[in-house]
């Protein structure tokens, strides 16, 4: 375990990571604040209208963002360490111009299909007008380049402490409206404003940094990735996976809203966000491992290294954080949410499934991109979306609530042993080499 920590990449690894825990572990508590108070204060089918409402709003964000953060750090992160200021800038601006392009094309085509679909999920014909403003946000939540800028710049602790806003602001909004009785309009708004407060900040972070290091003059939203090899079939490739991955999160809320009904969303939401917060750590790895093994010679030993410390040190703390979760969890959704909300317990447990997958797989997509492989990933994660689609109807119809969890967590089981191949081949190839 010494010779880990004489690592320095592995050293930077766990600073960087660190300060994205400490503001997951807030931002853990803040959420959880704020989904129980509106919990109570909406019940739990209420409480599902609004969860539907964010997870529309989410998915459609999902489904055409391009996740440009990946594109600043591949591109502008290299460049940075070689001095090379102007292609930062190219990639940054192409990022941008990302951003906004799809954000802007997004909210529009969002807001003119939401009287058709909104059936298909169970949002009644008297909230479209709200979910139609909520679409607003879409062009912030989009924005990749900002949070790429801070992670090629290092600044991770200005990520770790944005992170932690949003949250413990709707945590006190939310506190306010469950003591006064407000209804679902004030809860909207209450989530509508904590996203945009904690989407801005996250630009200014961004300008303020890039002015500080004098990168701001000459940067321009462009959609031309000059002197980027490659650089819109990373794009598309990278778009593609974000949008086979909104299944995995807001369009999976979705789908148990429409096959069974807006209360199983909230119970499905308020267990995916338990499970989440047993992720965390494994989350605040990945953000920092992709940086991380950009910067090593794939060729080499020392990105397998790094992988294996990381995925050892995170399976540690994964360990520990699903265990605690499994023994407290019914107590803390009688205690924080109320009695109508234990019946989540049961998918809980079975969601608890997917950080143990996720702890052993998280630096797996980021050793693909490392290695050229970026494509396995956007195949693995249609495989497992195939195989969590095939699934869902027939385990609902089954288990009810609990087969939605068994449909998401063999899912993701498919998409790590498609990675999981493809990777030991590529380790295989390498030994030959060497």
């Amino acid at each position: 375990m010494r010779k880990w920590f004489n690592d320095r990449h592995f050293r930077s690894l766990l600073k960087n990571s660190g300060y994205l825990a400490v503001s997951r572990a807030v931002a853990a508590v803040g959420g959880l604040i704020g989904l129980a108070f509106a919990g109570r204060g909406l019940g739990v089918t209420v409480f599902g209208l609004l969860i539907l409402i964010h997870a529309y709003v989410q998915a459609a964000s999902s489904l055409t963002k391009f996740n440009s953060w990946q594109v600043v750090v591949r591109y502008g992160g290299p460049a940075l360490s070689g001095g090379d200021e102007d292609r930062f800038k190219r990639a940054t601006g192409f990022a941008l111009g990302l951003d906004l392009t799809s954000g802007l094309l997004t909210m529009v085509g969002a807001i003119l299909l939401l009287p058709l679909v909104a059936p298909w999920f169970g949002l009644p014909d008297d909230l479209l007008f709200y979910a139609a403003l909520y679409c607003l946000l879409i062009p912030t939540m989009s924005a990749g380049a900002p949070s790429g800028a801070l992670r090629a710049l290092d600044r991770f602790d200005l990520l770790s402490w944005q992170g932690t806003v949003q949250p413990n602001l709707r945590a006190v909004l939310t506190l306010v409206a469950w003591w006064h009785g407000w209804g679902l309009p004030a809860y909207l708004a209450i989530w509508f404003i904590t996203d945009l407060v904690g989407d801005l900040l996250l630009w200014i972070l961004a300008i303020r940094e890039l002015r500080r290091k004098q990168l701001l003059q000459g940067l321009r939203p462009t959609l031309r990735p000059d002197g980027l090899e490659g650089g819109w079939r990373f794009a598309l490739t990278i778009n593609l996976n974000s949008s086979v991955n909104a299944a995995w999160g807001p369009l999976s809320r979705l789908l148990v809203g429409g096959v069974l009904h807006p209360a199983a969303a909230g119970l499905y939401r308020v267990a995916s966000s338990i499970a989440d917060a047993a992720q965390r750590p494994t989350d605040f790895l990945n953000k920092a491992f992709y940086p991380e093994v950009m910067r090593l010679d794939h060729r080499s030993r020392k990105p397998w290294k790094l992988m294996l410390r990381a995925t050892a040190f995170s399976a540690i703390i994964g360990v520990a954080m699903c265990l605690l979760a499994i023994l407290g969890g019914e107590w803390l959704l009688r205690v924080a949410f109320g009695q109508e909300f234990v019946e989540a317990y049961g998918v809980l447990v079975v969601l608890l499934g997917v950080p143990l997958v996720a702890m052993i797989s998280f630096p797996w997509p980021a050793m693909l991109h490392a290695l050229n492989r970026a494509p396995v990933q956007l195949f693995a994660n249609i495989f497992g979306v195939l195989v969590y689609v095939a699934g869902l109807f027939p385990l609902v119809e089954r288990f009810g609530l609990v087969g939605a969890g068994l449909a998401f967590l063999f899912g993701r089981i498919a998409m790590a042993i498609v990675m999981a191949v493809v990777l030991l081949g590529e380790r295989r190839r390498l030994a030959a080499t060497l």
